[in-house]
């Protein structure tokens, strides 16, 4: 039987993470799909990354689907695609699941306010 711990071993194996700094860097070149897949609540209380599109978690296979009519657009299997949570954990989980999916660059950048603290762009 798997545990959490199981599963967010195999996410961080599967899922490259880069530093927050590596991150505010790579967004200031305009590129990629940056999501924050917190819960609305957290986003609502905390704000998140300028211009990052939202797909809680537990949607994020709906989302990801491209023959779900939850599909969203801005989810394309070769798109370059950064991940935000609170501490790096659910954006691990759901780059493991977008890579499981066929997505081929999803790179997790961890927590929300450690993009804050590195002077990360950020909007309500």
């Amino acid at each position: 039987m798997k545990t959490a711990k199981d599963y967010l071993e195999e996410a961080n194996s599967s899922v490259p993470r880069i530093s927050a700094e590596e991150a505010v860097a790579k967004h200031a070149t305009g590129d990629g799909v940056w999501i924050d897949v917190r819960d609305s609540s957290d986003i609502a209380a905390s704000g998140t990354i300028k211009g990052a599109h939202r797909v809680a978690r537990g949607f994020m296979e709906f989302a990801a689907d491209s023959t779900s009519a939850h599909h969203k657009d801005f989810l394309q299997k070769d798109a370059d695609i950064y991940l935000v949570c609170g501490a790096g954990g659910q954006a691990a989980l759901a780059g493991k699941t977008l890579k499981d999916m066929g997505f081929s660059s999803v790179t997790n950048i961890g927590g929300f306010s450690d993009w804050k603290a590195a002077g990360g762009p950020t909007e309500d």
